[in-house]
């Protein structure tokens, strides 16, 4: 029997991390964290060039509409995000526009690459009692944990709005 696929996706796969969502929603005006991976953990953007275009896209604020995208550091094989979801968006919308604008133009630019992101992602709400800046600078010293660089400053795909 043929399998069913859904927008290039194994259908059993959706229907796996669209079961890992159920009875959970998003809610407008909300912080979350956000987490997505590459394919496969595919160090796509250990290339300097494919890593240039994809943090432009992701960080386009076209891309995210009338949320906010906070602070942000692009990894060789996945990405973070603090994004404050509009009051009228739903995340799981949001982040499927971004994960599917940014790979449509990757892959035009960069035909190698295949498929860019991994089907899932993983976010976390932010409670009221969480520091947001110290979220962020969490987020943005995954390069230095990674022993990419030595210091956030040396590392060129990351950003905040406090800067």
């Amino acid at each position: 029997m043929p399998r069913k696929y859904c927008g290039g996706h194994d259908a059993r796969m959706t229907r796996k991390h669209s079961s890992l969502r159920r009875g959970r929603w998003s809610i407008g005006g909300q912080l979350y964290l956000v987490t997505f991976a590459t394919n496969q953990r595919e160090r796509h953007f250990s290339d300097w060039g494919v890593a240039a275009d994809a943090a432009r896209l992701l960080s386009d604020p076209s891309n995210w509409q009338g949320s906010r995208l906070l602070a942000w550091v692009l990894m060789p094989d996945h990405w973070h995000g603090l994004v404050e979801l509009d009051k009228t968006d739903s995340l799981p919308k949001r982040i499927g526009w971004v994960k599917g604008h940014t790979a449509r133009q990757l892959r035009k630019a960069y035909p190698a690459l295949g498929r860019i992101w991994s089907h899932a992602y993983h976010d976390h709400a932010l409670r009221k009692e969480e520091d947001v800046l110290q979220v962020s600078e969490y987020l943005l010293m995954n390069p230095v944990r990674a022993g990419l660089v030595e210091s956030v400053g040396s590392y060129p795909f990351w950003n905040m709005v406090w800067l």
